[in-house]
């Protein structure tokens, strides 16, 4: 059986291969490994890239949270506003400083934090406001801003599975006091193995960032506080730095597979296709449909069987996940998010699909509803 995974590494990694081999050998050759020159110019590229004028190579993405969240002021007994609807590493690195994340529903159609719902939810307490830009679609940043430049809260953007993304022409990243973007393989640029990046404007952050990932030392052995353990490898960022010439036209071919499946997907009345907003580019990190409740994990068996792999992000949110559960949410508190966890279902969309695997996908959907009824 041929199978179509959701994402093929290999195939990508066969259409770089000599400029990822060679990058890698020449680090081999310096035996240079811990931050570095590739580390350097790789930085000075995702700030172009993303139009800010700092950025600073971490040790992941979920580093690059923490780090942010460090040098926004977040510790213990503090509050940062944050999608319930994401990846753990979201709030996880919230509640590793000792902070609290205060959970805010989504918008149903972009999966996005609500800005409606935001307010609400300021108190004395908060210290950011954390917006995800889920799937490779950007948050509405222009409601998020207003709020929180009314209340006088810094804004750091999850920007790990968005970068590249505009909203109003402005890239992901280029809004808050930080962008994090994570590195992860499975990312759009994805490394060899773990990385991440912050990105902001401001000076003073980039310098106090750039300490802290080294244990809290601008000079070395000289500590002015307590830092981390968080640098980027040279040899992931040399990997990197081929990678990120391809990044936009990966990001085009994506948007290209999903266009087919819009087009495709639209005419099955069971499918809801992923929305949107007119002001936005999605760049696909992940293509995601709605499906009804009762026929979603169904759908997913059904299309394992027939070789094609297909997930669901997210089944559990997490204000209802055991780790939170001393919070005190229930079921029913943040509806959205919830009938999210129990309708979607990622599909492959990565940017080396082929007509024929594009067409099966579509077809075995299309099979699985003619079936149902």
């Amino acid at each position: 059986m041929h199978r179509i995974p959701l994402l093929d590494l290999k195939v990508q990694y066969e259409s770089i291969k000599h400029d990822v081999d060679k990058a890698i050998e020449a680090i081999l050759d310096s035996q240079n490994f811990i931050l570095g020159a590739e580390v350097a110019a790789f930085e000075q590229e995702i700030a172009s890239y993303c139009d800010t004028k700092y950025a600073i190579g971490v040790a992941s993405g979920t580093d690059a949270l923490k780090l942010s969240l460090r040098v926004a002021g977040a510790g213990r007994g503090d509050e940062v506003i944050i999608s319930p609807f994401t990846f753990m590493a979201t709030a996880g690195a919230t509640s590793e400083l000792g902070a609290i994340p205060v959970f805010v529903d989504i918008d149903p159609k972009t999966y996005t934090i609500d800005p409606r719902l935001i307010e609400a939810k300021i108190t004395k307490k908060t210290k950011a406001i954390l917006p995800v830009h889920l799937y490779g679609q950007c948050a509405d940043m222009d409601e998020v801003l207003s709020v929180a430049q009314k209340h006088g809260i810094p804004i750091i953007e999850d920007c790990a599975q968005a970068i590249g993304a505009t909203y109003d022409g402005k890239k992901a990243g280029s809004f808050g006091f930080t962008g994090a973007i994570s590195f992860f393989p499975s990312k759009n640029l994805g490394a060899f193995g773990d990385g991440g990046m912050i990105v902001t404007d401001e000076e003073n952050v980039y310098k106090r960032l750039k300490a802290l990932r080294v244990h809290g030392s601008a000079v070395r052995y000289i500590h002015s506080e307590l830092g981390y353990n968080s640098r980027l490898d040279n040899l992931q960022a040399a990997v990197l730095r081929v990678k990120l010439r391809h990044l936009d036209a990966w990001a085009k071919a994506r948007q290209e597979n999903a266009n087919f499946f819009n087009a495709e997907l639209s005419k099955i009345k069971d499918v809801t296709i992923p929305f949107v907003a007119s002001h936005n580019s999605h760049v696909y990190h992940q293509y995601v449909i709605r499906v009804d409740r009762t026929k979603r994990d169904a759908l997913i068996a059904h299309l394992e069987q027939s070789g094609i792999e297909a997930r669901v992000y997210y089944p559990i949110p997490l204000h209802l996940q055991e780790c939170y559960r001393f919070l005190g949410y229930k079921k029913g508190d943040l509806p959205n998010s919830e009938k999210a966890a129990d309708t979607t279902i990622a599909l492959p969309v990565y940017p080396e699909l082929t007509l024929p695997d594009k067409k099966f996908i579509v077809n075995t959907i299309r099979e699985f509803f003619e079936n149902a009824r």
